[in-house]
């Protein structure tokens, strides 16, 4: 680091950015400050930067020096801090110069504060060389450094430094006082934050064991961090089981739960959390809230709860905020709301590039590719810069209406004209639409010259769309490469196996069968929910749970003698090639997303929309069955898969029969 000029003058400093110009705090100081005291310019530097007004904290400093006052050890932490607040890197390294010239350079206070002036401003270089300066380093000094690697991305540097710190302890016998080094909660916050940095097992649970150890399990900050650090190294289970055992929560608390669980898709755990934080009369509920919830309902396509929520943040004057309005958009287009998803957007003040992002992925899951393609050429006319995620969304819109041509533009265009080199994500969509437009070979070339690894997202794409065409050797190099990725996967498996019954090669067939045999590889059940009243219904294939699975089985077959009459015939290619023809009809009566269909129709009235999700891509045998029902009894029916919407009405699907 290069040390400051000690040549300049040592009476003012001179700061160049950040001044304020409120003239009530201004007409306020003169009357009631003492210019002539350093104690009376310390206290207003500190309530400012306390207050958040880093600005006026900084010009108070300034205005001090020019009165020729010189600073104490008290004055430099606190304008230091306001630097850091405001990432002025400039206004600190003067201030650091000041500090020198007083003699407050190796001040511990002083030296911390610098350091995390230094780390905010992305000068971990600097920040280092001074915490090794630092002859006798407190608990601060240690917790500033560690903080500033977490900070600037390097969680393993800060875990190194944690180690390097247990080890100074250990030499000195293990005692907490020695060296003025005292381990307390904030150290702990900042460790457990590189924990959740870091792909190493078990980090967490060894702080955990130090915080027990040291009877921290009470600092509400500390349970905060250690539920987060669990839910990102993938333990839910753990998360849970600390907020548990928190005796006080606070807003951070429920909100980090709530978001834990929707996160990872485990919505009803979220909104059974949101209950019970709405009983804890201790707590609020905000935007983070509402958010977190709106994500909740987002997952499990819980409309009406959705809507709910949409009423209260209306409540709370929070639909024009930015973050709140994003989630909207996102919750009403899972939710098979587009409509309101756009209404949604309208009512946001000062849009992002997340909020556009979202009606852009909207529109493109429910098929509208023209509008979506519309809402990313308004975005950018309205001066905002696409991102990573934007042109994932631009792609799979592209994808899923198999505009191949606007596909490759915007794929070339992302890095020749935004700067933005594509990742396995943008190579997913494209080969996806190239595979499913037949062109395979293309798809495969592109593979080939990928920059980056292909996953099993790329692999399986093209495996699907070799089911589609018929192209048995690119399907079996997909799939043995699929085999490699993930071996336990038994879609890949079924897909080949159903492949080679395609061509006539039962041989690979029968072998395809046998190794899911010994393998033990079943493939996972499919199951379908619709929400009626508030509450969700959930139906399996074939089901005999639901407690109107009777009842729904007799309607089923009523609509099928209606289906038989206007010309429907099972597409028995949607089953598997080992059931006898008898046996796929029958399986075919009983998919999941037929009975939630059927249940629907029976408990709602005439000319209501129907809305169900698929936890798997709907067959083609569902397809053409939703397509006929939708014209015999004069419904709408939106279906949310794995891949996309289908609005079905009048006999026809949005998607026009491409997915």
């Amino acid at each position: 680091m290069k040390i400051p000029n000690l040549g300049s003058a040592f009476k003012c400093i001179t700061f160049k950015y950040h001044y304020s110009t409120n003239a009530n705090l201004t007409a306020w100081f003169s009357k009631y400050v003492d210019k002539s005291s350093v104690w009376s310019w310390n206290s207003i530097i500190a309530e400012l930067a306390r207050a958040g007004d880093a600005a006026e904290a900084l010009r108070a400093f300034s205005s001090m020096r020019k009165l020729s006052l010189k600073p104490n050890r008290s004055t430099f932490p606190c304008a230091i801090k306001s630097c850091s607040a405001l990432l002025d890197l400039n206004s600190g390294k003067q201030t650091h110069q000041q500090a020198l010239i007083f003699g407050y350079g190796s001040d511990l206070f002083v030296s911390s504060a610098l350091i995390d002036m230094y780390s905010k401003c992305g000068q971990l270089r600097d920040a280092r060389i001074l915490f090794d300066q630092i002859p006798q380093r407190n608990i601060v000094s240690w917790t500033s450094m560690i903080t500033g690697y977490v900070q600037n991305n390097s969680a393993h540097q800060a875990l190194s430094l944690f180690k390097e710190l247990l080890i100074q302890k250990s030499e000195n016998g293990g005692n907490d006082a020695i060296g003025q080094v005292l381990i307390d909660p904030v150290a702990i916050v900042s460790v457990l934050s590189a924990c959740s940095r870091v792909p190493i097992k078990g980090a967490s649970g060894g702080v955990h064991g130090m915080v027990i150890k040291k009877g921290f399990d009470g600092e509400v900050s500390v349970g905060n961090t250690l539920l987060d650090a669990y839910a990102k190294s993938g333990d839910v289970g753990l998360s849970r089981k600390v907020f548990d055992a928190m005796v006080e929560k606070d807003e951070v608390s429920w909100n980090s739960m709530i978001a834990v669980y929707a996160q990872n898709g485990l919505s009803n755990e979220a909104l059974e959390v949101f209950h019970g934080m709405l009983r804890d009369d201790n707590v609020n509920y905000n935007a983070v809230t509402l958010s977190a919830v709106l994500l909740a309902c987002a997952h499990s396509g819980a409309l009406q709860a959705g809507k709910c929520i949409h009423d209260q943040v209306i409540k709370m004057g929070l639909e024009d905020d930015v973050i709140v309005g994003t989630s909207i958009i996102d919750m009403y287009c899972k939710c098979g709301r587009v409509e309101m998803a756009r209404k949604a957007f309208s009512c946001i003040k000062e849009k992002n590039v997340r909020s556009w992002t979202a009606l852009i992925a909207g529109y493109g899951m429910h098929g509208h590719a023209k509008e979506a393609l519309e809402v990313f050429y308004n975005m950018i006319r309205a001066g905002v810069r696409p991102n990573y995620i934007t042109f994932v969304s631009v792609l799979a819109s592209c994808s899923h209406a198999g505009l191949v041509q606007e596909g490759w533009h915007w794929f070339n265009a992302m890095k020749d004209e935004f700067n933005v080199e594509p990742g396995v994500e943008h190579y997913g969509c494209m080969v996806d639409l190239l595979g499913r437009a037949g062109y395979l070979g293309q798809a495969y070339k592109l593979i080939k010259q990928m920059k980056v690894t292909p996953d099993i997202v790329i692999w399986g794409s093209l495996l699907a769309a070799c089911r589609i065409h018929k192209n048995v050797e690119l399907a079996e190099i997909s799939a043995n490469k699929l085999f490699e990725l993930d071996s336990n996967n038994c879609g890949y498996y079924v897909l080949l196996s159903n492949i080679y019954a395609d061509a006539g090669r039962w041989e690979d067939f029968e072998r395809m069968r046998l190794l899911m045999k010994d393998r033990g590889l079943i493939k996972p059940p499919g199951f379908s929910l619709v929400e009626l009243k508030g509450k969700v219904h959930v139906f399996l294939v074939g089901d005999q749970e639901h407690p109107q699975h009777e009842k729904t089985h007799e309607h089923l077959e009523e609509l099928n003698i209606k289906l038989q009459e206007v010309g429907y015939i099972p597409n028995m290619t949607s089953v598997l090639y080992d059931v006898d023809e008898e046996e796929k009809g029958l399986t075919l009566r009983v998919h999941s997303e037929k009975l939630a269909v059927v249940f629907a129709i029976m408990h709602t009235v005439p000319g209501a929309t129907i809305h169900i999700i698929k936890n798997l891509r709907i067959c083609g045998d569902c397809h053409t069955f939703m397509k006929l029902i939708s014209k015999i009894v004069d419904r709408q029916i939106v279906a949310r898969d794995s891949k996309r919407f289908h609005h079905f009405k009048d006999g026809i699907c949005s998607c026009g029969d491409y997915w």
